[in-house]
């Protein structure tokens, strides 16, 4: 198959846990947290450009083209490609499946996928270790998604420890708000002291979200959420929120669960992948 008219795929993560452990001088928070990959993504398709500029071809309503990742992240390639990738260009094809402001990584990973996608077809070359450094630029989660494996991360965001993390499906919920990020972390009632772990020390199950509490103050349509899922086992938002999860032991179970939520509640059952669906995309 010729790369180009191939669909790329952004898969959507969960945070397992989430602890802020303090705060740098600069404002940044010191997380902990594992990411885990799951069977929801956008998806992305590309054609070449010999005009060398960077074209989307489908807007993603409010935001304006020079500002979607998926842009910025071709940019900022051509950039750290430097005079290889001058000339080329591409438009851009991007189909939403991930809700925005879900805490799933949706925008992070479409940046991710726009990296490893344009350095492949591109012939950039670059390593991921570059792509990642490129990829901080774009955004904190933006790394996870180019290393690529479920993994503990540490500092901003941008240290990694990869764990061992059992099959797994899980019932994730989808209440109708867009969490906005900075209102979380700019919230006087955030735990920014939860102790810190060592990476080897961890074991699925472990830990909480520390951004769970404010979201559900600010936002209690969240919190209604949990308290349905809480119901089925150890329910827990992901990332800032919206989105909470469970995990449960099959797909069996996770859909006679969601079955038994309330009538209008989003939900999808969705499966823990064991790595990046490009992981192996040299």
């Amino acid at each position: 198959m010729n790369a180009w008219t191939r669909e790329w795929p952004a898969p959507a993560k969960l945070n397992l846990f989430l602890h802020v452990v303090g705060r740098r001088p600069d404002g940044y928070h010191l997380l902990q947290t594992v990411f885990r990959f799951i069977s929801m993504d956008d998806t992305l398709r590309f054609e070449p450009r010999d005009d060398g500029c960077i074209v989307l071809a489908t807007p993603t309503p409010g935001v304006p083209d020079e500002q979607n990742l998926v842009v910025r992240a071709a940019h900022a390639l051509k950039v750290g490609a430097g005079g290889t990738a001058d000339s080329l260009g591409a438009t851009l094809f991007l189909e939403k499946r991930i809700p925005q402001g879900g805490g799933l990584g949706g925008g992070s990973s479409d940046a991710a996928t726009t990296l490893l996608a344009l350095n492949h077809l591109w012939g950039c070359g670059l390593s991921r270790p570059a792509l990642q450094e490129i990829g901080l630029a774009l955004g904190a989660d933006v790394p996870v998604f180019i290393h690529g494996r479920s993994t503990f991360a540490e500092g901003v965001g941008e240290r990694f420890t990869d764990v061992a993390v059992p099959e797994a499906w899980y019932l994730l919920t989808m209440p109708s708000v867009a969490v906005p990020t900075a209102d979380i972390f700019h919230s006087p009632y955030l735990c920014r002291d939860t102790p810190a772990i060592a990476a080897a020390d961890w074991r699925s199950g472990d830990g909480h979200n520390d951004l769970e509490a404010v979201a559900c103050t600010l936002f209690p349509e969240v919190a209604a959420h949990l308290d349905q899922l809480k119901r089925f086992g150890d329910a827990r938002m992901t990332g800032s929120g919206a989105c909470c999860f469970v995990e449960l032991a099959d797909e069996a179970i996770a859909r006679r669960a969601m079955a038994d939520l309330p009538h209008g509640m989003q939900a999808e059952v969705v499966q823990g992948l064991a790595s990046h669906p490009l992981s192996a995309l040299t």
